[in-house]
């Protein structure tokens, strides 16, 4: 009698722990989810995942459990079936998350048990809280002689999270007082390390096949030098990178100009220095007034920040402190970052404001018109702070399209998140995104080092790592205040740093990745060589992510102008598209991963420029004077339009509205372009 009740206890066990796996995703979703502890999964007889992660395939696959994960927390969880009671069996698993319509791979795992036999599995990930998870246990080896069903699993939580990634440090050897970029010099597309002394630039170029080379430019003495910042971009637009020097009394401008055949070789750099008195902050290469030639801004500390103009003849710079931009006339400029926060396709500017009191200190956001000017909209988007910020980290963090961004503290536990909205204005999020604890300090940059398809903020020797959903689990790697240029130091697709004489390597994962350089038809008068202020656009079976191609983030360093994407576990990419700042769209279907991709702006073939005119988009009047309406605007929600002349030339770039001025035209024929997520719409009209 004994031994039956214990039977029956046994067996209730086990259909009770049977009855928590379900046949399909949908069962699953709308089931109570499993907790820690011990599970049992009986006979596999339910649907397959759409997709295999982490190297699993779908061969000789046919039925499949699922189970459903909810975590009360941000932790690493342990999933085991190295048991035992499962001496003897082969399983195997993959997880995803997401809803039933587009799941998403997290991981997975085939044979890694290591106790009771290496046919078993077992796998660790770190789980955000609230996230929903699918656990999905399958017979891929389910044989007559070997069992892939019923056997039981752990589910460890509360586990310390794993780091994401690990560095391999090295040193870099490379002269030079000033350690400054991490960033392709001689037009291989290629990151190279950069170290600057008065009269010398010292380069350490990486080479195709591995390793670096180091070479050396003499200079003539510079008048100023990269104290304060570093910026770099080819401005004279001759495939070579050109140089911006800033410190506390001016600017200098390294120029290369090629005297030979012999490619990089026969470069030589001329110096350029403004006798302007300029304590230099942050500088950033940019085309400020969107002609296609590069020029160049520096934040002012003691007055207004300066622009230096390319003429984009012979490509002389002209000094420039009456623009508007940064002009509080006691400066307090420090971090200036080039950014499309909405979403119209061509460069606003946040600048991060540090010292004295208000309004010196207030942070400051600049909206570009699409006309050559600027407007100040810092209080009405809601980023009007004075926090003793020096930089700011931008990016995508919750990857719903556009720019969200991290406001660092330099000397207090005030770092603000602020969350796009998408019309204009930002809220805080602060509390609760596992922010607070990043250090304190200067630099602040966003990029994706774990490639897991979410952006991540380097913080002064910290990292936020992004869970795509603003919120970010911290980890401290290295001194509080280390900082420096981030790149690709090995073509690996894993970005690296550059921190004074220390070359940082990731060691990588098994995410997957694309880099996209971006080449500008300058020569055809349309955007500058290196394609900065682009917006490049990728969409895999996960979702869209953005990045805006820039010179010049943190504060003092340069990083690469080349722009990288994680995929995590996608094992493909649908598109890459890139909005150059012409106006041009070029678009690529299907490239491939793990590789750089190298996309040159092509007038010819730009998305909506050639296309059929839209019959459903209808404007008025037309012929116009001063006004063209849009009729019925809920077909073109969250768009923006772009006017082009005769010639083909973007003429005025802006968020779509009911109306749109065109009194500032002069009279003749243009191309009214609008973009939104469903495509492009084409209508010619009239000015007169």
């Amino acid at each position: 009698m004994k031994n039956n009740t214990l039977l029956i206890i046994f067996l209730s066990f086990c259909l009770n722990l049977s009855a928590q796996t379900y046949d399909n995703c949908t069962a699953a979703a709308n089931a109570t989810p499993i907790g820690a502890g011990t599970h049992f999964v009986g006979n596999l007889n339910g649907e397959l995942p759409p997709i295999f992660c982490n190297g699993n395939d779908g061969n000789n696959v046919e039925y499949a459990e699922w189970l459903k994960y909810v975590p009360n927390d941000n932790y690493a969880v342990t999933i085991n079936s190295d048991l035992d009671t499962n001496a003897g069996k082969d399983t195997r698993f993959n997880i995803y998350k997401g809803d039933c319509n587009n799941l998403v791979c997290v991981g997975g795992d085939d044979d890694s048990g290591e106790i009771y036999g290496n046919y078993l599995s077992k796998y660790t990930l770190n789980v955000v809280a609230g996230e929903t998870y699918y656990i999905v246990w399958d017979n891929k080896w389910e044989t007559i002689n070997t069992s892939a069903s019923n056997f039981e699993f752990e589910l460890i939580e509360g586990v310390e999270l794993l780091e994401p990634i690990t560095f391999n440090s090295q040193n870099a050897s490379i002269s030079g007082s000033y350690k400054r970029g991490f960033v392709d010099i001689n037009g291989d597309y290629l990151d190279d390390l950069v170290a600057i002394d008065p009269d010398k630039i010292y380069l350490k170029l990486q080479n195709a096949s591995g390793g670096f080379t180091s070479v050396e430019k003499n200079t003539s003495v510079a008048d100023n030098f990269p104290s304060w910042s570093l910026a770099a971009g080819d401005y004279n637009a001759d495939g070579y990178t050109d140089l911006l020097y800033g410190d506390t009394n001016g600017v200098t401008f390294m120029k290369s100009n090629q005297t030979g055949t012999s490619g990089f070789d026969s470069v030589e750099y001329e110096e350029i220095s403004f006798p302007q008195s300029i304590f230099s902050q942050r500088s950033n290469f940019v085309d400020v007034n969107n002609d296609g030639h590069l020029d160049a801004f520096v934040c002012h500390d003691t007055g207004p920040s300066v622009t230096f103009y390319n003429n984009g003849i012979d490509n002389t710079l002209t000094f420039n402190n009456t623009n508007g931009l940064g002009d509080y006339y006691t400066g307090g400029n420090y971090g200036s970052i080039w950014i499309d926060y909405d979403n119209d396709k061509d460069l606003d500017l946040y600048i991060a404001k540090c010292g004295g009191s208000y309004p010196r200190d207030v942070d400051q956001l600049y909206r570009n018109n699409g006309d050559g000017t600027f407007t100040e909209v810092g209080n009405i988007a809601g980023l009007a702070d004075d926090i003793q910020a020096w930089s700011a980290a931008w990016g995508d963090f919750d990857n719903d399209g556009d720019m969200d961004v991290l406001v660092g503290s330099s000397i207090g536990d005030d770092h603000k998140l602020m969350r796009n909205n998408g019309d204009g204005t930002f809220t805080n999020v602060t509390a609760g995104s596992g922010i607070s604890e990043a250090n304190n300090g200067i630099e602040f940059i966003a990029a994706d080092f774990d490639n897991d398809g979410n952006l991540d903020v380097f913080a002064n020797g910290s990292f936020l790592f992004g869970n795509g959903d603003l919120t970010f689990n911290f980890f401290d790697y290295f001194n509080s205040g280390t900082s420096g240029g981030i790149g690709d130091a090995n073509n690996d697709g894993f970005l690296d740093l550059f921190t004074s004489n220390t070359l940082r390597i990731n060691n990588g994962n098994s995410n997957n990745w694309i880099k996209i350089v971006t080449v500008g038809d300058q020569n055809g008068g349309y955007s500058n060589i290196n394609g900065i202020g682009a917006r490049v656009e990728i969409n895999t079976p996960s979702g869209t992510q953005i990045r805006d191609v820039q010179s010049g983030t943190g504060f003092r360093y340069m990083s690469t102008l080349n722009t990288h994407f994680g995929i995590g576990t996608d094992t493909s990419i649908n598109y890459v598209r890139v909005y150059w700042p012409s106006g041009i769209i070029n678009q690529i279907n299907n490239p491939n991963i793990n590789d750089t991709l190298v996309i040159v702006e092509d007038a010819e073939n730009s998305l909506g420029i050639n296309d059929e005119e839209a019959m459903d988009l209808v404007i008025y009047p037309n012929p116009t004077k001063d006004v063209l309406y849009i009729k019925n605007m809920t077909n073109y929600k969250n768009a923006f339009y772009t006017i082009f002349d005769i010639n083909g030339r973007r003429v005025a770039n802006n968020p779509l509205n009911q109306s749109i001025d065109v009194s500032n035209l002069s009279q003749g024929s243009y191309l009214l372009r609008i973009v939104n997520e469903h495509g492009v719409k084409i209508k010619k009209f009239i000015k007169n």
